[in-house]
């Protein structure tokens, strides 16, 4: 028997959309969208204001009506005669939550756990979830800003969907329930619920989704892991180095335009109140860069590598599509 292991296949979508525009008037909100969100996968959206992705995340949610195109989610087409077991396949969490005022916090779930038909019995197991259960009793107008978007979090939890949307889902929240609230979605995402969030805190972002999308000018720029998006767009490395003190960072910047093979051309910033030099390195140029400092160790002290930032790609990304180019994506489809 062989003991080759089979490739890895990507789990099956349970978000599909297919050629999906979305006019208003003369204007092109989201202009030929495809795109397959897998089961189990954390999932950001992101881009600027007026990019189309508050318009692509309505369309999802079945609160706006494609102009063309098709959605499925669970294997359910969107707007249409299973609408209804699309939205109890859902929970959503949108960036302003709105609250009755004078329901307690246990009411309130209780209230939307009898519209979706739902035992009421579980409402205080949800307060404990999120950290409200000192507060189900209290009314909401009593609740911090931080305390209606936990509220509004366990509303969107109610009746284990499978998919979570979650629009700017931290606003208002302290350290402290940020990290609450992602190792919530982490434990869920491991019982293979489906999170598609968007956010304008990228670094946030960044080590949390499994893939992310950028949108811009109503269509998807950019679409991949991580990994991916760093390979593609090919942004260079920060080396940073902490000089041994008396180093002047003039020295280093000496030694750097001395090197051999295109070395000498990396571009080199030097903070000499810090003492340190901050070296944009092309990724090809990695290890050979690595092998001459450790030449020059008498002159360097520490390193700190820096890989390009999601907020890189993101600007990276809007610079390309207003060139005009096409969109760089990984998946079966874009």
């Amino acid at each position: 028997m062989s003991t080759e292991h089979a490739p890895h296949k990507p789990a099956e979508a349970i978000i599909r959309l297919q050629g999906v525009c979305r006019h208003f008037g003369p204007f092109t909100a989201v202009d030929n969208v495809s795109l397959d969100i897998r089961r189990g996968e954390v999932f950001g959206l992101i881009g600027h204001n007026g990019a189309g992705k508050s318009t692509l995340f309505k369309i999802m949610l079945g609160l706006l009506a494609p102009s063309s195109g098709h959605i499925q989610i669970a294997g359910e087409t969107v707007g249409q005669a299973g609408a209804l077991q699309v939205r109890r396949r859902i929970g959503y969490l949108p960036e302003n939550v709105a609250l009755w005022d004078n329901l307690s916090g246990l009411e309130t779930l209780q209230f939307f756990a009898r519209l979706k038909g739902l035992d009421t019995g579980n409402c205080q197991a949800l307060l404990d979830k999120v950290g409200l259960s000192h507060a189900g009793s209290r009314p909401v107008r009593a609740y911090s800003k931080g305390m209606r978007q936990r509220l509004g979090f366990a509303q969107a939890l109610q009746g284990e969907p499978q998919v979570l949307f979650l629009d700017e889902p931290t606003t208002g929240l302290d350290p402290r329930a940020i990290h609450f609230f992602w190792d919530t979605l982490a434990e869920l995402r491991d019982r293979g619920l489906t999170i598609v969030l968007t956010s304008h805190i990228l670094a946030e972002l960044q080590n949390r989704v499994d893939r992310v999308a950028v949108m811009a000018n109503g269509r998807i720029q950019a679409l991949g892991t991580m990994a991916e998006l760093r390979a593609d767009f090919d942004l260079p490395l920060q080396f940073e180095l902490q000089l041994t003190p008396g180093t002047a960072p003039a020295t280093i910047t000496r030694w750097l335009q001395a090197l051999p093979d295109g070395l000498d051309a990396l571009p080199a910033r030097e903070h000499a109140r810090s003492g340190t030099v901050v070296i944009d390195v092309p990724r090809h140029h990695k290890m050979r860069l690595l092998q001459h400092l450790m030449a020059a160790r008498e002159h360097v002290a520490d390193l700190q590598i820096q890989e390009p930032s999601l907020e890189d790609m993101f600007f990276a990304t809007n610079e390309t599509s207003q060139a005009g180019n096409g969109q760089t994506s990984h998946g079966e489809n874009a």
